[in-house]
């Protein structure tokens, strides 16, 4: 059997396959956190995570990017360090990337 994503059923299927896998991954989480007995050292590796995982977004950026991933990723820095919030940051590199490539055409 296969599922041909051009239909409308196909993609409905795949889309919704994608939502409940996210959801699963999402609740397996806090699931097996309760198996975990949180030291100080579980606590701090958690609180490195969000930085972590933009770090290994932004670096391949970083790495073979152009000038408008360049700004949004000076951007990011900037707004991290300044409000110490992820969400923010990454907003921020957003914003100067699609403002950079919708105002200089790059």
């Amino acid at each position: 059997m296969s599922l041909d994503p051009n239909t409308t059923a196909g993609f409905a299927i795949i889309v919704t396959a994608m939502a409940v896998s996210a959801y699963l991954t999402r609740i397996a989480g806090f699931f097996l956190m309760r198996f975990v007995v949180v030291t100080p050292r579980v606590e701090a590796w958690l609180r490195a995570l969000p930085l972590a995982i933009m770090g290994s977004i932004l670096g391949p950026i970083a790495m073979h990017g152009g000038p408008a991933e360049y700004a949004a990723f000076a951007a990011t820095a900037a707004v991290y360090f300044w409000r110490r919030s992820d969400i923010l940051a990454a907003f921020a590199g957003m914003g100067v990337v699609a403002a950079s490539r919708w105002v200089f055409g790059i």
